[in-house]
């Protein structure tokens, strides 16, 4: 049986990419000398909020996440960033590899509502891997399966994820909303002559805060 061991060396945006995608590249080490033939590698990554500080500004953002901050002790969980994987070709040792990390930027995605609360710092991320060895067996062909307990731990720089996001969607971002929701806007949009999208927010939130009586 192979003994397999992962590490995270750098994660970098991928400029080359269609939509927006980082690229974690790993190292990984069988230490029985067996010759991978290939690996069917997949990753479960998560973000480990408890394991990073927060200021006040960040607090205050990340406030309809996880409540006030003398809730945090309950809140501040571990959650899903995404799942992605790769092929990687034969090796027999060691070998780096590149996983694409495709991410979003849909505000309905609790990551994005946290990465995009953080000004600073570093993200605390943990890959959880597994997948299929395919190994040279005692008929021949082998077939093994990443064991459960490999993982490894990695701190993504806030700027880099940053980068990545203002190179596909610069000083702007989006909303999924419901269709009735969107033709409602359109009506108002067009009633009123306005010019754009973000002019028609605008006018929106200047009345509620007016009804309000806000400053």
């Amino acid at each position: 049986m192979s003994a397999y061991s992962f590490s995270v060396h750098d994660i970098t945006p991928d400029s080359y990419a269609a939509a927006p995608q980082l690229i974690a590249r790993l190292q990984i080490l069988e230490d029985t000398g067996q010759r991978v033939h290939a690996l069917a590698l997949r990753a479960q990554v998560r973000i480990e909020p408890q394991r990073r500080g927060y200021d006040a500004v960040a607090a205050d953002k990340l406030r309809v996440q996880f409540g006030a901050r003398n809730r945090w002790g309950e809140t501040l969980r571990p959650f899903l960033w995404m799942h992605c994987s790769t092929l990687v070709p034969g090796f027999r040792g060691s070998c780096q590899v590149d996983l694409p990390m495709p991410c979003s930027y849909d505000f309905d995605i609790v990551a994005s509502r946290y990465l995009h609360a953080l000004d600073n710092g570093v993200v605390p991320l943990t890959f959880l891997f597994s997948g299929t060895v395919f190994t040279k067996g005692t008929t021949g062909f082998g077939v093994e399966q990443v064991p459960w307990d490999c993982e490894a731990g990695f701190e993504l720089p806030v700027v880099t994820w940053r980068e990545l996001i203002d190179a596909f969607y610069p000083n702007s971002g989006w909303l999924r909303l419901d269709r009735d929701l969107i033709a409602a806007l359109a009506d108002y949009r067009a009633r009123y002559e306005l010019t754009g999208w973000d002019e028609t927010v605008q006018r929106l939130l200047d009345s509620a805060t007016e009804v309000a009586g806000e400053p």
